[in-house]
């Protein structure tokens, strides 16, 4: 038996497994697409974690559970006879072919970036009226910033050279702080989101994924406050009692470690 005969044999084991617990089990039997969705979405964060830490073992049990739940899913769309996980798959295929025609017709590109506009070049001659539909409402506001930006990048519409995002995101401090000065509060919080979405553009232009860099962040902030806790209780001190002398010379522990 070949490695796709082995794959294709486990997916069809997937398949009966689902059809058995829509049958039998007294919990998937109640599930729908609506209280499906934020476990969906909570696996998904899962993946996110597992990918953050390089552990492709969790990448791997994590990318069975999210292929449980599109089984899933599928599996409740052909009870009401609207899609089946053939649909699911098919749909993709044909996708896939049509918005790769450097691959699968005569198109001709010179690198990933033409691709990524033919893409969403392609996108909006399927009827999509704008090349931002595509971005979830749901997602994120640090993400989807992100994936708006790369969306008019696909277009043309972006800056030329990362010194011009580094104006522009000074341009927006400045604005933040007469905002600050002036105390009005509404055009603070519009100011600082100005900040927050032109530090996401000039992150692009570093090669940083703007969300895996601040979870990097949060990541390393918790170590060393656990670490400041732990050192707080072996010498029997609360954090509440401590000053922020005695606890900076734990957080410099910290940081060294």
């Amino acid at each position: 038996m070949n490695t796709r005969q082995i794959q294709l044999q486990a997916f069809e084991r997937l398949l009966a497994i689902m059809d058995d617990l829509r049958e039998k089990c007294p919990w998937d039997k109640k599930q729908t697409l609506q209280t499906l969705r934020h476990l969906t979405i909570e696996e998904t964060y899962e993946l996110g974690d597992a990918i953050l830490d390089n552990n492709l073992n969790e990448v791997k049990k994590e990318l069975g559970d999210l292929l449980l739940h599109i089984v899933f899913y599928a599996k409740i769309g052909s009870e009401t006879n609207d899609f089946d996980i053939a649909d699911v798959c098919n749909d993709i295929c044909e996708k896939l072919i049509h918005r790769h025609p450097h691959i699968y017709s005569d198109t001709v590109v010179k690198d990933e970036e033409e691709v990524k506009q033919n893409w969403e070049k392609l996108k909006l001659k399927e009827g999509k009226k704008s090349v931002l539909e595509g971005v979830p409402r749901s997602l994120p506001a640090l993400v989807k910033a992100s994936r708006i930006q790369d969306k008019v990048k696909g277009v043309g519409f972006d800056w030329e050279e990362p010194h011009q995002v580094w104006d522009k995101v000074q341009e927006e401090l400045q604005e933040l702080q007469q905002e600050v000065a002036s105390g009005n509060q509404d055009a603070i919080e519009s100011e600082f989101g100005d900040v927050l979405f032109s530090m996401i553009n000039y992150a692009r232009f570093l090669n940083v994924n703007p969300e895996d860099a601040l979870e990097r962040t949060n990541k390393k902030f918790i170590k060393r406050f656990q670490y400041l806790e732990s050192k707080a209780e072996i010498v029997g001190k609360s954090l509440k009692d401590m000053t922020l002398a005695e606890m900076d010379v734990f957080w410099e522990e910290a940081k060294k470690l």
